[in-house]
């Protein structure tokens, strides 16, 4: 059994270990992480899965960002355990936490990251849409959470002052 819970301060280091455990290093320094950068994550949508014993198997978090003007969730990182793939955590965080975006009132989501994986959530390839370099412009992918979100959301994508 699994339970999904919000990520507390004191699930830091241990969803971070996994963050490490399962990216390459140096992951950091991703253009990704400069919008992060002294701005709090949105935490009701930072989720933490964890098994009956209470072991982390995999975590999702998300940031506030804007994407010319207009307010955006930046979806990542997400990881799940290597010893727990295969097993629909991934998918079962990714489902969950986009229906409480929707809930919460947010209209969009964007992430970098693989096509192939994301498109069976509903996420596409944007177009119009400059992350901060050097982001692969093929891995930029979106949702939009409300009928109509991205309808002519153009332009870069910089720091939420939220």
């Amino acid at each position: 059994m699994i339970r999904l819970d919000e990520e507390k301060p004191d699930d830091w280091w241990e969803v971070e270990a996994l963050y490490d455990l399962c990216f390459a290093p140096g992951r950091e320094a991703l253009s990704s992480y400069r919008l992060r950068d002294g701005v709090a994550p949105v935490a009701p949508l930072c989720l933490v899965a964890r098994d009956e014993a209470g072991i982390v198997g995999a975590a999702i978090r998300y940031w506030p960002v804007t994407v010319g003007g207009q307010p955006c969730l930046l979806l990542g990182p997400i990881a799940v355990h290597p010893t727990r793939q295969g097993e629909g955590l991934g998918a079962f965080l990714m489902q969950d936490s986009l229906a409480r975006a929707r809930d919460a009132g947010w209209a969009r989501v964007l992430l970098v990251g693989d096509a192939p994986y994301y498109a069976r959530f509903g996420f596409t390839k944007m177009t119009g849409i400059e992350m901060p370099p050097p982001t692969n412009p093929d891995r930029l992918l979106g949702i939009a959470l409300q009928e109509g979100a991205w309808d002519g959301v153009t332009g870069a994508v910089t720091k939420s002052d939220a």
